[in-house]
């Protein structure tokens, strides 16, 4: 059962530094040593636990010359006072863990070539310095990243190519070769590299224009320098539905060279010869986004960049 909202509770008549002494004075059942604990006088003490009783409204202690002991009362308001205390205790650790980054959420949105890559390491660095954070991944394309980073919906994005807008920062993560993507029985198959005129006449399979329309552009533009305009006859939303339309001969792709890190049966991964032209990988983010644990995040993300960054590789 959930609790109640604050609006319906019962309003306080007492405060917390009564509510701490009368639980020193449960736990010893004397008020000098709960005193001497509490670093107070006991005529002080006594005073702060009789105006308590006022404000709950029932005598929570017995006393006699000889002892102290709860009532009935008393002894269920000493069990729910430490664990409220409890409670106000973990709130205070968990609101300075979030001012220092180290409690919290961060929401990522990635694309595929970002998922296949490096990112998956970045994020299990940060998950074992900082375990405490949950992360939510979004998978979103690079086009539609950009609105939800400006409008506030997500922390971090990692897209192709820059996000160019004064408001936001980009930081190069990773940047990949272009690879032709071949079904095994394919003639080419056993070649070490391809050249992109060589699959001038071949049969497509592309990202459809809603997943993957910032990786078309530079695939459209490489073909075009070479001559040819792919012959596009089946188109997938995702890195799975590619693979496996290449591996079921459907036709041939173009794809990042992150794809090497995914294992499919049935088809074969060859370098582009001669193609210069890489797939930057950048993360972005609002520069004056005020969140601790983003602040954590890049600061691991850049640390992962600058010890394994090389060009080309996946």
């Amino acid at each position: 059962m959930s609790p109640p909202p604050i609006a319906s509770l019962q309003p306080l008549k007492f405060d917390l530094r009564q509510a701490r002494a009368f639980a020193f004075v449960a736990d010893e059942l004397h008020f000098g040593r709960a005193a001497a604990r509490l670093f107070m006088s006991q005529p002080a003490l006594s005073r702060s636990i009789r105006q308590l009783e006022e404000a709950v409204g029932v005598p929570l202690l017995e006393r006699s010359t000889r002892r102290v002991r709860l009532t009935p009362a008393g002894d269920a308001f000493a069990v729910e006072c430490r664990v409220a205390l409890g409670h106000l205790g973990r709130a205070v650790n968990a609101a300075q863990q979030a001012a220092q980054g180290r409690e919290g959420r961060l929401r990522v949105d990635y694309m595929d070539f970002a998922i296949n890559g490096r990112l998956p390491r970045v994020l299990q660095a940060f998950r074992d310095r900082h375990p405490r954070v949950d992360i939510d991944l979004q998978y979103l394309p690079t086009a539609l990243q950009h609105a939800a980073l400006l409008e506030g919906r997500l922390d971090i994005a990692f897209g192709i190519g820059q996000f160019d807008s004064p408001a936001v920062v980009n930081l190069l993560v990773e940047q990949e070769d272009f690879v032709a993507l071949l079904p095994e029985t394919h003639r080419l198959a056993r070649s070490a590299t391809v050249r992109l005129g060589d699959l001038a006449t071949e049969p497509f399979v592309v990202g459809n224009e809603a997943s993957y329309s910032s990786f078309r552009t530079r695939l459209f533009s490489l073909c075009h320098a070479a001559g040819f305009f792919p012959r596009i006859v089946q188109q997938a939303s995702n890195t799975s539905g590619i693979l496996g339309m290449v591996a079921a001969g459907v036709g041939v792709s173009i794809f990042g060279g992150s794809a090497r890190n995914l294992q499919r049966v049935g088809v074969v991964i060859r370098p582009l010869a001669g193609v210069q032209e890489t797939i930057p990988t950048f993360a972005a983010w609002v520069a004056d986004h005020p969140s601790p644990v983003l602040r954590r995040f890049r600061e691991t993300l850049v640390l992962h960049v600058q010890s394994s960054y090389t060009p080309g590789a996946a």
